[in-house]
């Protein structure tokens, strides 16, 4: 039987600057609101290993991207895996947590997702484009992204890197899921300008396309944003699967669905702490 108030270690750099978004708002406004039903300290993404012993449950919020400490997260991961920590997001996803293979993975599986390859002799099978783009398989918040003509594709060294057509899309789209269910969906109804949000109200063919993502996923507990572009002809494909620590544009949604956003986080941390304690 657990406390009747269990420990949140939750994991954020709140000094972190990211272009167009303020991290430490949302994670004030969140941990706050955890305070409600748990025990909540703050820590850096730094301290999380030695500090990890201390709580019931590790929260992953906006703690950065882990390239910027790669081995420290790494080490992260290992110890709470080998310790039975839980951990959210649960450390079973297959998307952004391990990198962006699994782009490559979908694309094979015949998924909606933007044509990808990783190697020279693939290269036929992208489509003809003004430009393609150009990313590392262990990438954040767009460092390391190029564009280049399709002529100088061969001179990349492969590898560590994948390369897509650069998509003429009307917009790019949002959905936000905690566990397995659709939360709420934002767009940024301007080419070029990502972090310029508004609410969207999604079709049934819209949750459909996002849920098949979130279902494919091996998250039973945590918080998933689907992002998506909107092709000029109306399709709608993958651009990533953020399952690690998605930013959440909670500051542009109502106060009824910022309010239900955590009271569902509460309710899937309480049922993370409720299933059958980790190995």
């Amino acid at each position: 039987m657990r406390s009747a108030r269990p420990r949140v270690l939750y994991v954020t750099d709140l000094a972190y600057e990211a272009r167009g978004r303020r991290y430490c708002d949302e994670d004030i406004f969140l941990s706050s609101r955890l305070r409600e039903d748990f025990d909540v300290a703050l820590c850096h993404p730094l301290d999380a290993t030695a500090l990890m012993g201390t709580c019931d449950v590790v929260v992953i919020r906006n703690s950065g991207p882990v390239l910027h400490y790669q081995a420290e997260y790494d080490a992260f991961r290992d110890e709470a895996l080998r310790r039975g920590v839980r951990v959210y997001n649960q450390l079973t996803g297959k998307a952004d947590m391990i990198g962006k293979r699994y782009l490559l993975d979908l694309s094979a599986a015949g998924y909606p997702v933007i044509p990808t390859i990783d190697r020279p002799q693939d290269l036929g099978r992208l489509p003809e484009a003004a430009e393609y783009v150009v990313k590392p398989k262990l990438g954040a918040d767009s460092i390391g992204l190029e564009f280049l003509p399709r002529d100088r594709l061969g001179e990349l060294a492969y590898g560590d890197v994948l390369v897509q057509p650069r998509v003429d899309f009307q917009y790019e789209v949002s959905f936000y899921f905690i566990d397995r269910t659709f939360q709420y969906a934002l767009n940024a109804p301007h080419t070029g300008r990502r972090w310029v949000l508004e609410r969207y109200e999604p079709t049934a063919a819209d949750l459909a396309f996002a849920q098949r993502f979130v279902d494919w996923n091996d998250i039973g507990h945590g918080i998933q944003r689907v992002d998506a572009c909107r092709t000029q002809e109306g399709e709608l494909l993958l651009v990533e699967l953020e399952d690690l620590n998605p930013y959440l544009s909670l500051d542009l949604l109502d106060a009824g669905t910022r309010d239900a956003f955590a009271a569902n986080l509460k309710a899937s941390l309480h049922g993370l702490l409720d299933a059958v304690p980790a190995a």
